[in-house]
């Protein structure tokens, strides 16, 4: 078996032998773009050849940057279009495949790579763990009524601004601008970089799918959100995503879709699980939450730049031991943070924690407690404190959640 880069001649070869995988077939171009392998950078991308140089298996990264807590930005391999062919599937080729991307990734002097799990038990053998999560949150139209809220500076709780309704196909440099500002403001969330947009590569609003955008306008009349939603079957009303930093923004948003007329129920499609709309309807059962599941993976390819890159929002020390199975490599660090910033140096103190590469991309962003883990049995805690005190350390100020398709 023979991994190599792919080239753009290559490109039709690699989108056959992916869909193969998958049992699907391509679908067929139509005009306005929104395939969604268009945006695949091929200099980034692998085949898998058997001997007679058939292609057997692809994988591929695309280029994004990941909010991490604190606010910085890094460079974040988004992993897609994995898949080997049925024929060849439990032969080594998904491990050496992987094998291969992450020697490429590490060469290029990247800190981590994440990806979405077709399916959970995959990836966590390659030393990918789950790191943010989001839910489906289902409201009847008769119990949608919001309440006004308590300490709200205006008298109705209202944003200051305006709504104004446009088509997708009008509007696509305000959901990019506005997409911008909210993912460099949203722990884990990543870029959606301009030829996504200009190529219309990916899920609603990306893509050229009809769909009606609610934007928000500030008092100066400037974007500083939208919500994008469709009316399906039984008068659902399904949004897509809804962006914006401002929770007061997003609540005029959901107050929007939640009075449209004609609607017996409005789905968000993704809403975090700490999010405060559950809070707000004066009926706090109206919302049925559905879907709860992880979404962005996390792994780490140089733990030490990893944990000095990201914010720190509580003093202290941890010592980590860090195995990571998948490459044979077993490290002990430590995680000494002053002022919000931190020092991860190899040490031969004693660990606090014992845990695989895996649960380490799970804490990274704060989407999961160490405690959690070490219930869990995969995490070992050496001391009787030790769990609570990572927690501490690892807490961050705002939940991760990301809801770009890739």
């Amino acid at each position: 078996m023979e991994i190599r880069s792919a080239t753009d001649e290559d490109r039709d070869v690699f989108v056959d032998t992916v869909h193969a995988a998958f049992g699907r077939f391509a679908e067929t171009p139509v005009e306005g773009g929104g395939l969604w392998w268009s945006a695949l950078e091929m200099d980034r991308c692998l085949l898998a050849l058997a001997a007679d140089e058939r292609p057997i298996g692809t994988a591929a990264v695309h280029a994004f940057e990941l909010t991490l807590p604190g606010g910085t930005l890094v460079p974040a391999p988004g992993v897609t279009a994995v898949g080997v062919l049925p024929s060849h599937r439990r032969q080594g080729v998904l491990s050496a495949m992987m094998r291969h991307q992450l020697a490429e990734l590490r060469a290029r002097g990247e800190v981590l790579s994440v990806l979405l799990a077709s399916e959970a038990p995959i990836y966590g053998r390659f030393g990918y763990g789950p790191a943010t999560y989001t839910a489906r949150l289902a409201v009847p139209r008769h119990r949608a009524a919001l309440t006004i809220p308590r300490a709200r500076q205006t008298a109705d709780g209202r944003a200051n601004g305006s709504i104004e309704v446009l088509r997708r196909a009008e509007c696509g440099d305000i959901l990019e601008e506005v997409y911008d500002r909210y993912r460099r403001a949203q722990p884990g969330a990543l870029s959606r970089p301009h030829r996504w947009w200009a190529l219309r590569a990916g899920q609603p609003p990306i893509s050229p799918a009809q769909r009606y955008v609610a934007v928000h306008r500030d008092a100066l009349g400037i974007p500083d959100g939208y919500a994008s939603y469709s009316i399906g079957e039984a008068n659902t009303l399904t949004v897509d995503e809804t962006i914006t930093a401002d929770d007061a923004v997003f609540t005029a948003l959901a107050r929007f879709v939640l009075e449209h007329d004609l609607v017996s129920q409005v789905v968000f499609k993704h809403v975090p699980a700490d999010h405060p709309l559950r809070w707000q309807f004066s009926d706090f059962r109206a919302g049925e939450v559905s879907g709860d599941t992880d979404w962005l993976w996390v792994r780490l390819l140089d733990v030490p730049r990893a944990l000095t890159a990201r914010g720190w929002f509580t003093d202290g020390e941890l010592v980590l031991d860090v195995e990571d199975p998948f490459l044979g490599e077993r490290n002990r660090y430590l995680l000494a943070v002053r002022d919000g910033k931190a020092d991860c140096v190899p040490t031969d103190r004693e660990p606090d924690l014992s845990l695989d590469v895996r649960d380490l991309g799970s804490l990274y962003l704060g989407g999961t407690a160490p405690s959690t883990l070490v219930r869990a049995g995969h995490i070992r805690a050496h001391r009787p404190d030790a769990a609570t005190h990572a927690d501490t350390i690892f807490r961050t100020e705002r939940s991760p959640h990301c809801l770009h398709w890739f």
